[in-house]
């Protein structure tokens, strides 16, 4: 994993070519979900960025935590600012490995991707079952996790913390295509 994520910001801030071993998805998207009974808060990110090297079966992903879009601006406000924290911690980001991936096969498997996920300057381990399908010469990579937000040092006021869920759903889909410059 070390080699991937060097190569995959060089890559992504002087636009050098890839092989054709790597594949990219520009527009990841990535959502999570709250629920309580006092409020809901759902929240959408479609700037994702994640490369995968199909010769290693390595994936990473990076994104920026400000460009999550909620219904409400006052909680995109209380998420950057008071939880999150994204001037201090901008990005969340995860290095890991598709077990068992075959990337020649055409149609859909299920995987275990399994890596490191650091958002709010915590890094924790995971592991991800993940829908792979090869559809006309790009991958889609798509799944559902849940996290707890006290595994990421988040602070909630005890005021507060019946609006907030301890556990999140997130959503993630993305489509790699190959890289062209």
């Amino acid at each position: 994993m070390s080699k991937l994520i060097p190569f995959f910001f060089v890559f992504m801030c002087y636009g050098q070519q890839p092989s054709k071993e790597k594949i990219i998805a520009r527009q990841g998207q990535v959502s999570f979900f709250s629920y309580t009974s006092v409020e809901n808060i759902k929240a959408e990110n479609n700037q994702v960025l994640s490369i995968i090297d199909l010769a290693s079966n390595e994936i990473a992903v990076s994104m920026l935590m400000n460009a999550f879009i909620f219904e409400k601006a006052l909680m995109r406000e209380h998420f950057n600012e008071s939880y999150i924290e994204s001037d201090l911690y901008p990005k969340a980001t995860f290095e890991g490995e598709i077990l068992d991936f075959d990337p020649n096969f055409e149609g859909e498997q299920t995987k275990i991707v399994k890596g490191t996920f650091s958002m709010h300057g915590v890094s924790k381990e995971l592991e991800i079952k993940t829908k792979i399908e090869y559809i006309q010469g790009g991958y889609i990579l798509s799944g559902t996790f849940e996290t707890l937000v006290e595994d990421y040092n988040i602070n909630i006021p005890p005021l507060l913390r019946g609006n907030i869920a301890k556990t999140i759903s997130v959503d993630f889909r993305f489509e790699y295509r190959p890289y062209e410059s």
